[in-house]
């Protein structure tokens, strides 16, 4: 049975603390230590196997050409705004010593020469591309090696130099490039930091004291060194995405303080029937740490799913992140209970401070000593739940037809690739971006690579480049490189359009389907086109066709997950259209920020961008299993009710307004540390801390104080139907038990009832 061992595990935890508390220690230390001895660094290789920007790379991979490995860019133009690179000597001469300058820098491979292409004469094409045609802006192209033998050392060498040589040149100096984008310090560091302080601030609030605070959030800590430790030592076996960190520690913060929160509301309640500290300690474990395993559970199982898109980027980044659940996971039912122990009795009384901040009158903290459990603090919700079950109809119209208009948005939704347009100006790849698009065009930003095997063609190359540049979508064509030991043909392109934008996806596709076809003329000849650009349009695309797949194995697992749990059929497939619900209102809202512009100024955000393309079916994986720690929470807490009193309308009400301030408090919690990253520099990091906190704020509130009461009270009885024949299908092991009301019986004295299967 799940819940007697987890009652023995709990109490054994809290029985001896220090030993627990040592081990844990013990553990992030040594996982801290690994992390540095083998750890490895992220990196991105937004690509999948059968894509054609795969197929691209590994041309030029093959080649030799060295445009596989990392770049960079040195962006100038003149401080005077009267010269000119033609008639002004010394910005000539500044030029000249800044490309000198760079190339030295330690695994540099190789730098363009814009002096030189100034020196060569000509139109804009003759000097390509390195010179704007006013003369007033160049670009310094830096050619790094790949990802594996670069460090941000490099990205700090490079910003060092041009730091030296802005007080030293006449030159407005920018920066940018992958090597920006790789090795660029992580949003997450401050977020973190502001997350923790307002979880504090609510867990104050919520308790009423200083230990009781200090409690999830120390075990959040603990639970993060260790899980991003481990995910480091994971990063030097395989290539995990730069994202990973990020993404683990909004969500590992998230659902970590949300389980600690979960364990010790009910260990209070414990402490206040007059248990021992570690006796209450084990039976909170039993009774909220079910919850927690099977909610956890979802989250990683839904995070995992991520690997049916076949991007593997995408798997090991679910991979990472599942680490960090689960590593809560375990904090919640090991550590947690260790710190309760430690902790004692003094868990059960409202601090100094916590009494004048809870009550207007000493009279009625006699009332309150129990915050958690107190009746007059569920009076409120009670009353509020009792009023939508006597008005079940108007209630779930109103509140499905507000989140279904709030849905509506998602019809428009349009992935892509935010690039460093995007980012705030006060950031130089942002002015680095800008001065390219104002010198050579928007699509400078964001060039595509055509590689091209002739296998024997030798018109081939001739007429794929007459072909390319007559496209309406192309602005201009590069030189031709080709590998003489392979034949290999690299031919870098530069849209007329920014990397951003619609058009450009729709010239890569027209250049795939009709330019490159036409002009190879069925010959042996093949070409691939590859580049950034390229290979996010390609994953936005595979993602978006293997998103229903994902969707359907999701709902499918989490229903199978929920029958076993609750033995009924309604409830999990109530829950899992609910979710679906407040989960589509958040996509909607994302679209309306982030591609509409709305309210994009509260988040720091200056200018529309796609949605990245990635990031529905991440955001998806996470909020359906996060929208399942509600769900469980909840509804395990109203089935003791229904076991206890067999009475389906006193369940919801009492299950519901005696879990309403807990997970009331988890969902403040939570949208605070989401929010916290929502205000990053990064779009992508702002996606996903947006969407994540809509998504809780929405299923804590109309969800589940509007939804799930007038839904389960339309449904009434049948909401626990189950048929007879499967029932007797279904496992009676540890997940479709009901050890958790037996053993929450036990403490209350009350036998659960039985519960209700269709004879």
């Amino acid at each position: 049975m799940l819940s007697k061992a987890l009652l023995r595990l709990g109490a054994s935890a809290a029985r001896h603390p220090w030993r627990v508390i040592a081990a844990w220690l013990i553990a992030a230390t040594l996982a801290v230590l690994a992390a540095v001895a083998f750890g490895g660094r992220t990196a991105d290789s937004m690509t999948a196997p059968g894509l054609d920007s795969q197929r691209a790379a590994e041309l030029i991979e093959r080649a030799g050409t060295g445009q596989e490995g990392m770049t960079a860019q040195v962006v100038v133009t003149p401080l005077d705004d009267g010269a000119t690179f033609f008639d002004h000597g010394s910005a000539r001469t500044a030029l000249t010593r800044l490309q000198t300058e760079v190339k030295r820098l330690p695994h540099v491979l190789g730098t363009s020469d814009p002096a030189g292409a100034l020196d060569a004469g000509g139109d804009t094409a003759v000097r390509g591309g390195l010179v704007s045609a006013d003369g007033r802006i160049a670009v310094v192209r830096v050619q790094y090696p790949d990802q594996s033998r670069l460090s941000a050392e490099d990205l700090d060498a490079l910003v060092d130099l041009g730091d030296r040589l802005r007080a030293e040149l006449p030159l407005r100096i920018e920066m940018g490039g992958n090597l920006f984008y790789a090795f660029s310090n992580a949003d997450g560091g401050v977020s973190e930091l502001i997350g923790l302080l307002a979880a504090a601030a609510i867990l104050f609030l919520a308790f009423g004291s200083l230990v009781a605070a200090a409690l999830p959030i120390g075990m959040a800590v603990f639970g993060l060194t260790v899980g991003v430790a481990t995910m480091t030592v994971l990063a030097g076996v395989t290539e995990v995405p730069t994202f990973a960190p990020v993404l683990g520690s909004v969500v590992g913060l998230g659902v970590g303080i949300d389980y600690a929160l979960f364990v010790l509301a009910r260990h209070r309640e414990y402490l206040a029937r007059g248990l021992d500290p570690r006796e209450a300690a084990g039976r909170a474990v039993a009774t909220a740490g079910r919850p927690v395993v099977f909610a956890g559970g979802t989250v990683v199982v839904s995070i995992l799913g991520l690997a049916v898109a076949n991007v593997p980027f995408m798997t090991v980044g679910g991979f990472a992140v599942s680490v960090v659940v689960l590593t809560m996971v375990l904090a919640s039912v090991t550590l947690l209970p260790a710190f309760l122990g430690a902790a004692g009795p003094r868990l059960a009384r409202v601090g100094r401070i916590g009494r004048a901040l809870r009550t207007r009158k000493p009279g009625r903290l006699a009332r309150r000593r129990d915050p958690a459990a107190g009746a007059a603090h569920a009076a409120g919700w009670r009353r509020w739940i009792g009023h939508v079950s006597r008005h079940p109809v108007p209630y779930a119209v109103g509140a499905a037809g507000l989140l279904l208009t709030a849905t509506l948005p998602v019809l428009g939704l349009r992935v892509g690739l935010p690039d460093d347009g995007s980012l705030p100006h006060s950031r130089t790849e942002r002015r680095a971006y800008d001065l390219v698009a104002e010198g050579f065009g928007p699509g400078t930003n964001g060039p595509l690579v055509i590689a091209a095997d002739p296998a024997g063609d030798p018109g081939v190359l001739d007429r794929l480049v007459g072909a390319v540049a007559t496209d309406r979508g192309i602005a201009s064509v590069g030189p031709t490189h080709i590998d003489r030991a392979t034949g290999i043909a690299t031919l870098v392109v530069f849209p007329t359009t920014s990397p951003q934008d619609k058009a450009t996806a729709d010239t890569i596709a027209r250049l795939r389907t009709d330019v490159l076809p036409t002009a190879i003329e069925h010959g042996p000849a093949r070409a691939h086109v590859g580049g950034a650009a390229a290979s996010l349009s390609d994953v936005g695309q595979r993602t978006s066709q293997r998103l229903p797949v994902f969707v359907a194995a999701v709902l499918a697992m989490s229903f199978l997950l929920l029958m076993l749990v609750f033995r009924s059929i309604l409830v999990p497939l109530k829950a899992v259209l609910l979710n679906l619900l407040s989960i589509g209102a958040a996509y909607g809202i994302m679209v309306a920020v982030f591609q509409w512009g709305w309210g994009g100024a509260l988040i720091g955000l200056e200018s529309t961008v796609p949605i990245v393309s990635f990031i529905p079916m991440f955001l998806f994986a996470i909020l359906f299993g996060l929208s399942m720690d509600y769900e469980v929470f909840l509804l395990s807490r109203v089935r003791e009710e229904y076991l206890r009193t067999g009475d389906n309308g006193t369940a919801i009400v009492e299950g519901i307004s005696r879990t309403a301030r807990i997970i009331t408090s988890a969902a403040l919690i939570m949208v605070a540390v989401f929010l916290s990253f929502a205000v990053a520099e990064d779009p992508s990091t702002k996606m996903f801390g947006l969407g994540l906190a809509t998504a809780i704020f929405i299923d804590a509130t109309v969800v589940r104080m509007v939804l799930v009461p007038a839904t389960m009270t339309l449904l009434g009885r049948t909401n626990w139907w189950l048929p007879k024949w499967l029932d007797r299908m279904l496992p009676h092991g540890p997940v479709g038990t009901d050890d958790t009301d037996e053993t929450d019986a036990e403490s209350t004295g009350e036998a659960p009832r039985p519960r209700l299967v269709d004879r």
